[in-house]
């Protein structure tokens, strides 16, 4: 990492934090396999019957699917450089009589990592930290030249909220986010407004989406999508064609975003969020970070990103979720969302 970007005397952990793996709790691991390893192309390792791995690096765990209800992702785990920026963000949290946990020794073992805490986090997903990631010399098994990762970790969520400025402080008091623009859509005659923000070079890390004007949330799952990037635009055709082949469902046909330029496709896990697999986006690089200027676009895409399988049992059952959730006050963390201006 630069010097320009490592915490610094003014108490900032931006630069510092990196998407490290995400934990999924889903009943269908035999799918999950099959949509991991042969459409998506990454390396899977089935430990036993109620656990498996994902790797896209030399790390040994990127995803974590356990055998469970929630089909879901339950838990984000940033990778924190060192030590003493764990123990800053800890602080942060500790601070405000948020409730933290020390992850067990199986934990940590599962998800390849040391030193784990959890505390909570918006929308019900826990947020994990944890310092060294565990690397393996064992030759990666994958359909593809590989995956980008790295300093800007690896990949983004997108989250669609009711509590959007709740939910863009909380990731600015922990982990001093910044915001990298907005976008303005319409969606099935529902005006959407994205924030992106970022921790690292990565564009975003974080995508968090709104229904402008009505608190309400059309998705059961916690999470939208989750991105990872293909090292090279062949690897991300290669999946499109693999994950329309073995009857995976595809969500958004293959485009290019208007803010961070990437081009991607959008299919839907066995777990019901979609993957996002994406190409090329744009790198805030440290010189581009001191002059960045949040700007809104007006669309999610420049081309493509056609719905692809979209029914009216599917509009029909995202009402019925959405007017569920209005009965539900959203998950927040009260402690953790300080004001802030967006």
């Amino acid at each position: 990492m630069t010097d320009s970007l490592r915490p610094g005397g003014d108490g900032s952990v931006y630069g510092a934090v990196h998407l490290g793996y995400l934990a999924v709790q889903s009943e269908r691991l035999a799918d999950w396999e099959r949509f991991g390893a042969l459409a998506i192309g990454l390396h899977a390792d089935r430990l036993d019957s109620d656990t498996l791995r994902f790797r896209l690096d030399d790390r040994a765990c990127r995803f974590l699917i356990r055998r469970g209800p929630a089909e879901d992702v339950t838990a984000l785990g940033w990778h924190i450089d060192d030590h003493e920026t764990f123990d800053r963000i800890l602080a942060r949290v500790s601070d405000r009589g948020v409730p933290i946990e020390e992850g067990s020794a199986e934990e940590t073992a599962l998800r390849g990592v040391e030193r784990l805490w959890r505390f909570p986090g918006p929308k019900g997903i826990a947020t994990e930290i944890f310092t060294t990631p565990v690397t393996t010399a064992e030759p990666l098994r994958m359909l593809g030249s590989g995956w980008v990762t790295g300093e800007a970790g690896m990949g983004h969520v997108a989250i669609v909220s009711r509590e959007p400025e709740s939910m863009h402080a909380y990731y600015r008091t922990l982990f001093d986010s910044r915001l990298s623009d907005f976008i303005d859509e319409n969606i099935s005659g529902l005006r959407m407004k994205i924030r992106f923000l970022r921790v690292n070079e990565r564009h975003h890390s974080i995508a968090v989406a709104n229904i402008r004007g009505i608190k309400i949330d059309p998705i059961r799952t916690r999470v939208q999508h989750v991105n990872i990037q293909a090292a090279s635009l062949e690897d991300m055709l290669a999946a499109y064609g693999r994950v329309t082949d073995l009857g995976f469902r595809m969500a958004w046909s293959v485009g290019q975003h208007t803010n961070d330029r990437e081009l991607s496709f959008y299919c839907v896990t066995p777990s019901g969020f979609e993957l996002e697999v994406g190409w090329n986006p744009v790198v805030i690089t440290p010189e581009l970070d001191a002059a960045w200027t949040a700007t809104t676009y007006q669309g999610i895409s420049i081309w493509g990103h056609h719905t692809a399988s979209e029914t009216p049992l599917d509009k029909l059952t995202q009402l019925r979720t959405a007017a569920s959730r209005l009965r539900t006050p959203e998950i927040t963390v009260p402690a953790l969302t300080g004001s802030v201006a967006l």
